[in-house]
């Protein structure tokens, strides 16, 4: 019975496997070619082969090569990250701007280790200055600043 090792090396190699094959059959529609004179299908064919190839020696390795664990999956972050980004793109026209940002930081800021409040609006000031510089002075993008009822 074989085990595994490395069940860091496990995973990473069963997904670079996995995305050059995706590459491989999305590609396998189009005309392939040759080195000198390429089709569409030449370079994700390629590219997909040699991330699988890596792929392979990656997992195979997982079984020979002593490694590390594979780190609890992160929910909370990815939630609370799914969340903010959500609540940015819905609330960005009622809102404006100033408080779609604001909701972004502090909800972010919810998903680290250390959460403080203080710190998080801060880093929202900073960050509607900047857009509102940036986006909104400089590339005359029309994003409301303020909610639409005020």
């Amino acid at each position: 019975m074989v085990r595994v090792k490395s069940p860091k090396n496990l995973w990473a190699g069963l997904m670079f496997i996995g995305i050059g094959l995706f590459f491989m059959i999305g590609a396998r529609n189009y005309e392939l070619g040759s080195a000198a004179r390429m089709g569409p299908a030449y370079f994700p064919m390629m590219v997909g082969g040699l991330l699988a190839l890596i792929g392979a020696v990656v997992f195979f390795q997982s079984l020979v090569v002593r490694g590390e664990n594979v780190a609890a999956f992160p929910f909370r972050l990815i939630l609370c990250m799914t969340v903010a980004l959500l609540l940015f793109g819905y609330l960005l026209k009622p809102l404006g701007l100033v408080a779609a940002l604001t909701l972004l930081v502090v909800v972010s800021a919810v998903a680290g280790h250390e959460f403080k409040l203080r710190e998080a609006l801060v880093l929202a000031v900073a960050l509607i200055v900047l857009s509102v510089l940036v986006f909104v002075k400089g590339l005359g993008q029309p994003f409301p600043l303020w909610p639409a009822f005020l």
